[in-house]
């Protein structure tokens, strides 16, 4: 995974573990890997680690079992939760990128629709 310079870390990995849970690789219930095993796969400090496991409980998202381990709420309906936040915040974003542009609400609509095509041609639809 590469990081972006200006936005912290442990909120780009927790934010990967999201989309981790959206689309399946995670389920309700999982142990988490510890902190060494996380620090190995994003190469990044042990440290760095606990400030994620710590930003995914504030959130509800996992809880910790003191000398077991870290684990995923065992809540079925959170993918769709973290899928729905997940929109609103990316089409938030974007909607206020677009707006400092002046663009128009029909206009952002064709865009979208002209781009969704270009990408279904090259088959890299979502």
């Amino acid at each position: 995974m590469s990081f972006q310079a200006n936005y912290p870390i442990y909120l780009q990995i927790a934010e990967d573990i999201k989309r981790r849970i959206v689309i399946g690789e995670l389920k309700a219930g999982d142990k988490l890997p510890s902190n060494a095993e996380l620090a190995l796969a994003y190469q990044v400090n042990p440290n760095t680690v606990q400030r994620i496991y710590r930003q995914l409980e504030a959130e509800g998202i996992s809880y910790t079992k003191r000398g077991i381990g870290t684990f995923l709420m065992e809540n079925p309906e959170m993918p769709e939760q973290l899928r729905q936040e997940i929109g609103e915040k990316l089409s938030a974003q974007f909607l206020a990128q677009m707006a400092t542009y002046h663009f128009s609400k029909e206009e952002i609509i064709h865009l979208l629709e002209a781009q969704a095509q270009q990408q279904e041609k090259e088959g890299t639809s979502c």
